[in-house]
């Protein structure tokens, strides 16, 4: 990158990792329930294992290309990757710090223990050793590893233990012959067994013991002709795979192909191991596992916090979030049917805090109403079970006529995706797949009913997937419509997505690649311009990611012509805000708390008469110009006012909103204000006032907020 750029944008892996220890900040944060924390450091784990596996792969495999083909770049990846392992290293030290001096200590005043194998007392070692015999040793089997590639049967991301050995016969030494050592790797079995067993305790006290750690007890078992030197814990991360076309375009991503044609697939990418390793061992284990000095990450004794997803439940409910359980849509509720309600308006569904059966109810009346005659979808991720997977092959088997997208390069469920797509065909659901070099990303469904002599259609516009169990977690937004300018262009979109030769020209919604682009800079340009006129002007965006260059670049020069920009950024920020000359009319915060941020808002002044548009697709480059993203508008105006509302409470947050900046340093946002407010929490009790009648005022919920934490 040139001293210019690095000026003016942060590098976007880097930028990640600044998210990512804003969730480790929640697992520190006192505020929040232990238990609650404890998820937390799970999440933390599991998103660091996924970016070695994708993002920290792609640098390495970028750093083998050819130096004409690197100066292309925009970063020199040894760069990066060094700068990646400086934050992770620091990262890393503050989770083992938080873990022994916060959350063990936490557990135990709960009258939780979480033992090793040397505290064991008497009756709970024979309870290990039978748990051990009797569940561990037919299911594990020990490896050796002693010549190079040793790597190729070793599962990504998964815990092992590494044991130094030595065979009996040879330890004496005798004739002075040089002592042999072996060396050998078991992986701790926490895919087939609770990474956590509760063992025998005392009253009201309760002990767990890592699986890994009973494996090491009794590791022995398996080696009975050698002597036990040591046993370390170890973690291998792989290449999971380079995914170019996300990255790069054009002549340098041909480049980039030819330069990586030959590249190991699956290659080792990281090893975490215990920092009490002697050096040695990590010797061998570099050479083993075709490991260099850089791929090293010390940590502590255990690497896995991810398991601690499946932390054995506590009774204690203070030990957890207070519940906030599904709220009722009263305006939906009034009417039997969901065509009925449409007829007269559209409507906002909030997930997590509505549920989200008001869409599978939904689909399930279509699937069942006879007037129905077609049902599109497009599906990106999918739940287990998915009950609108059932209601689809339920309308195939009614006679509907029924289309679903499927998106086979949805990165990590490309196999759940494929299965569900079978499911579908042998059902009579028409399924279209993937197209070579375009995801596509959008979240439509688009429902079309006889009515007299006429098709009428009824669509579905989300920011989220349509996957009931992360629609639990993810804080997205659904709309519902009958509005004929907009399902008149959903209707294109699918065309299109059965026929790419069909072009169709869009005025309602904005459709990328194609022109959505385009579309913000007009928006940007009439902001610029009424600045420039003396008038209010102000962009406010809520987003996952920032990270297009162009599009940065133009909020930039709005910025430098008076335009006031808001930015909401969950993750990746690659713009810097409150730059002298550059960005001093930007402000950016990032909301970290109980729910994911998924929803994406657009909102453009326009001069006092808001232009609101919400989509599943973030300003990245890859979704404006190399994937199907659909952001569509909002033009009734009680749903206008409801998006302004939860992005001002959002802009309010001061309980859990980090500020960006160029340090990147995750400052909590002070206010000048006495009054907290955590803003999921807010507008919880926002939808609660509004749906129910009998809360005549929000100024009640000021008092519930304090209660529940803010």
């Amino acid at each position: 990158m040139t001293q210019h750029k690095e000026k003016r944008y942060f590098n976007r892996d880097l930028s990640w990792l600044s998210f990512n220890y804003r969730v480790l900040q929640e697992a520190k944060d006192p505020r929040v329930p232990l238990y609650e924390r404890i998820k937390f450091f799970a999440i933390y784990s599991s998103n660091l294992d996924e970016f070695y596996r994708i993002r920290v792969a792609a640098w390495k495999n970028l750093a083998l290309l050819a130096k004409k083909t690197k100066k292309e770049l925009a970063e020199e990846p040894t760069v990066v990757l060094k700068e990646i392992k400086k934050t992770v290293l620091k990262h890393h030290a503050e989770l083992s710090d938080i873990f022994k001096k916060q959350i063990l200590p936490g557990l135990q005043e709960n009258n939780v223990y979480l033992i090793n194998e040397v505290e064991l007392t008497r009756q709970q070692e024979a309870f290990c050793r039978e748990y051990f015999l009797s569940k561990v040793i037919p299911i594990v089997k020990p490896v050796f590893i002693n010549r190079k590639k040793s790597h190729e049967f070793v599962e990504d991301n998964a815990p092992y233990l590494a044991i130094r050995l030595c065979d009996l016969d040879k330890k004496s030494n005798k004739g002075d012959k040089p002592r042999t050592w072996e060396h050998a790797i078991v992986q701790i079995p926490t895919n087939n067994l609770p990474p956590y067993i509760e063992l025998p305790g005392r009253g009201k006290k309760k002990y767990y013991i890592y699986v890994g750690d009973i494996l090491k007890l009794y590791i022995k078992h398996f080696f009975e002709e050698y002597e036990i030197i040591e046993t370390y814990a170890v973690k291998l991360s792989r290449d999971g795979e380079l995914y170019l076309e996300d990255e790069f375009s054009g002549s340098l991503l041909k480049k980039i192909k030819r330069s990586l044609g030959n590249r190991e697939h699956g290659a080792p990418t990281r090893l975490m191991y215990d920092r009490t390793m002697p050096k040695e061992f990590i010797k061998h284990l570099r050479h083993v596992f075709t490991l260099s000095t850089d791929d090293l990450i010390p940590a502590g004794r255990y690497h896995n916090y991810k398991d601690m997803f499946r932390f054995p439940i506590n009774e204690n409910k203070a030990l957890y979030d207070e519940p906030l359980p599904p709220l009722p849509h009263r305006e939906l509720d009034s009417y039997t049917s969901y065509f009925d309600a449409l007829k007269e308006r559209d409507y906002f569904v909030h997930y997590p805090y509505q549920s989200v059966n008001y869409l599978t109810n939904f689909i399930n009346e279509a699937a069942s109403d006879p007037a129905v005659k077609s049902i599109k979808i497009t599906l990106y991720r999918v739940a287990n079970n998915s009950k609108i997977i059932s209601a689809l092959i339920q309308a195939a088997q009614n006679k509907k006529q029924v289309t679903a997208f499927m998106e086979l390069k949805a990165r990590f469920d490309e196999e759940n995706n494929l299965v569900y797509a079978r499911e579908l065909e042998n059902a009579g659901v028409k399924v279209l797949y993937s197209f070579p070099l375009l995801k596509v990303h959008s979240k439509l469904l688009l429902v079309e009913r006889k009515e007299g002599e006429k098709i009428r259609r009824y669509g579905y516009f989300s920011t989220g997937n349509f996957n009931e169990q992360t629609s639990k977690i993810y804080s997205d937004t659904g709309m519902f419509t009958a509005n004929k300018l907009l399902t008149g262009e959903l209707g294109f979109v699918f065309e299109f997505l059965a026929d790419t030769r069909i072009m169709r020209d869009y005025k309602h919604l904005l459709v990328a690649p194609d022109h959505m682009r385009k579309d913000f800079y007009v928006f940007i340009d009439n902001e610029i311009k009424n600045a420039l006129k003396g008038k209010k002007a102000c962009i406010t965006l809520k987003m996952n990611s920032i990270q297009d260059p162009e599009i940065i670049e133009k909020l930039y020069e709005a910025a430098q012509d008076g335009v006031e920009v808001r930015l909401i950024i969950r993750g990746i920020c690659c713009l810097l805000p409150g730059v002298k000359g550059i960005s001093d009319n930007i402000k950016a915060i990032s909301i970290v708390d109980r729910y994911l941020e998924h929803s994406r808002v657009f909102i453009f002044h326009n001069d006092g008469d808001p232009r609101i548009y919400l989509s599943s697709g973030d300003w990245m480059e890859r979704n404006l110009s190399r994937r199907i993203e659909v952001a569509f508008p909002v033009y009734d105006e009680k749903l206008k006012a409801e998006i302004i509302d939860f992005v001002n409470l959002q802009w309010k947050d001061n309980v859990k909103a980090r500020v960006i900046n160029r340090l990147q340093n995750n400052t909590y946002r002070k206010s000048e204000s006495r009054t907290k407010v955590r803003s999921q929490v807010a507008f919880y009790e926002y939808l609660k006032s509004k749906h129910n009648p009998s809360l005549k005022s929000i100024k009640a919920d000021v008092v519930a907020l304090k209660k529940m934490g803010a």
